[in-house]
């Protein structure tokens, strides 16, 4: 096995190895975790693998998750297809961590291409340990403690209709999790708000608000500036798919942001992505 690291903050490229082959092997697995640990997110060209080896590989970190809008194969439950060529849907082109609107949330995912457009339709990933830990001093000990709101009915749900979109957010109630939480297996601190996130549930206390200026706009633009450290090209890597190429990545240590500008051209994914544990 081969490992070439891609920037000086996050990924790394694997040659010389099948996850298939990984799927089997406890060993080749050990090793890959282990470098997902310390690079985030891991990219591997040429697998040509069964969707079948594709849900084993990915259950060797864990339970798989279902979706609740997007559809699954129905042969390999936990394999969600995300297939786009008859229409235009801009879900994924914002900086996003999978499933923040669970009480658990993703651990990680193995995202596989299908079909891809020959040029564009790139994945970017954000090391959001490093966007933390650059943070001033100050907004540290501001958002020390903060707690925030997360959704799924305001994104996925905002292009239904009314009655199927509150539907959704009954079925999948708005959740609450840290600003900053604690990877459970690396003890390394990260900022932990997205497009999920709709507003902090704890800022309206005498220290941060003396008027209604400082609540509102004051704690979304708090919120927003916390947005928009994902968007620092310092913290990034940025993958160009080719068929049977693959991503794994850290959910709890990153976001991630599919490029939309192929379309009309077809992009065909298909994404394992592994159940988390709550946030702290």
């Amino acid at each position: 096995m081969r490992v070439e690291q891609l920037t000086c903050c996050i990924g790394a490229e694997i040659s010389g190895v099948n996850l298939g082959d990984a799927a089997r092997d406890a060993d080749l697995f050990a090793e890959i975790k282990a470098l997902l640990l310390k690079h985030r997110v891991l990219f591997l060209r040429d697998q040509d693998i069964t969707r079948a080896e594709h849900v084993a590989f990915a259950r060797r970190f864990g339970e798989l998750e279902d979706h609740p809008v997007a559809g699954s194969d129905p042969d390999h439950p936990g394999l969600v297809q995300i297939y786009r060529n008859d229409k235009r849907e801009n879900y994924e082109n914002n900086y996003h961590t999978d499933g923040m609107w669970r009480l658990t949330p993703t651990m990680g995912c193995v995202l596989r291409c299908i079909e891809c457009p020959p040029v564009g339709g790139d994945t970017i990933w954000v090391n959001m340990v490093e966007a933390y830990k650059n943070l001033p001093e100050d907004v540290k000990k501001r958002i020390d403690g903060l707690r925030a709101k997360s959704s799924i009915e305001h994104g996925f749900g905002a292009v239904m209709p009314e009655e199927k979109r509150l539907a959704l957010g009954r079925e999948n109630p708005m959740v609450e999790h840290p600003v900053v939480r604690t990877h459970p297996e690396t003890g390394e601190k990260a900022l932990y708000v997205c497009s999920f996130t709709t507003h902090f549930a704890n800022y309206h206390t005498p220290e941060n608000v003396r008027f209604g200026l400082d609540k509102t706009p004051g704690a979304s633009q708090l919120l927003n500036y916390l947005l928009s450290q994902a968007s620092i090209p310092e913290y990034q890597v940025r993958f160009r798919w080719k068929p049977n190429s693959v991503a794994i990545w850290d959910n709890r240590s990153t976001q991630h942001y599919a490029v939309m500008d192929y379309w009309p051209a077809p992009r065909k994914m298909e994404r394992a992505a592994i159940i988390g544990d709550k946030p702290y």
